[in-house]
């Protein structure tokens, strides 16, 4: 089960509430882009226009510092891939394919 939101105490709105609040600002966007466009193809220079930008992005429920502190003490050790036991692992699968290729590239094993 996920334990994103388990370890703060900030408690999210239920998901009805959250996808209502996404609607709302999706279609306040959709708005405020209309009647950018409205002003630019009405005449208005496009430098004068107050085009909606950063600001006007909805609050993330992620904290980027949350995830730089978590990700900082994970460490290195995590990656699988560099582990020796992995490097193993696929020698062994390229030693596999490689005794397959052999057989398979000569008849004189398999007699049909």
């Amino acid at each position: 089960m996920s334990q994103r939101h388990r370890d703060t105490e900030v408690f999210m709105p239920p998901r009805q509430e959250r996808r209502a609040h996404a609607h709302s600002e999706r279609h306040r966007m959709h708005v405020e882009l209309q009647n950018v466009a409205q002003h630019v193809s009405g005449g208005t220079a496009p430098e004068d226009v107050h085009e909606p930008g950063a600001a006007w992005k909805p609050m993330h429920h992620r904290d980027a510092e949350v995830a730089k502190s978590k990700m900082a003490k994970r460490g290195r050790t995590k990656r699988h891939w560099k582990t020796k036991m992995w490097k193993r692992r696929t020698n062994l699968r390229q030693q596999k394919i490689a005794a397959l290729q052999m057989t398979r590239d000569d008849p004189g094993l398999i007699g049909f």
